[in-house]
């Protein structure tokens, strides 16, 4: 069941799915760490969100992300590119005032089912 009822974490359109913007959550709570953590653990959230759609990260076409500050603009990407190594999705990163839970990152995608 899930933890957050007003959440929906994925949701189809047609080709399309959208996914919700994802944290470092495990089991309810941030992960301890700085914003490569954090990065990591949002990405394996977004890793099983896709999952469950049955598509994979090589299907995301557009990605949107939040930081809290962009002088973590470098940890992140380090982590960013370590999964999306060859033909990466079309991207927008901004600086945002807050992030649900205190997070330092969020991830929102559209996949594209083939």
């Amino acid at each position: 069941m899930n933890s957050f009822p007003h959440f929906r974490p994925s949701v189809d359109a047609g080709d399309l799915v959208a996914v919700s913007g994802q944290i470092g959550l495990v089991d309810g709570h941030l992960v301890d760490g700085d914003a490569a953590e954090q990065t990591q653990q949002a990405l394996a959230n977004l890793q099983a969100v896709l999952d469950t759609a049955g598509l994979a990260t090589s299907d995301i076409v557009k990605i949107n992300i939040y930081l809290t500050t962009m002088d973590d603009y470098a940890a992140f990407n380090e982590r960013y590119n370590a999964v999306f190594t060859s033909e990466p999705p079309a991207r927008t990163c901004v600086a945002v005032h807050q992030l649900p839970f205190g997070a330092l990152v969020e991830l929102e995608a559209w996949a594209r089912r083939h």
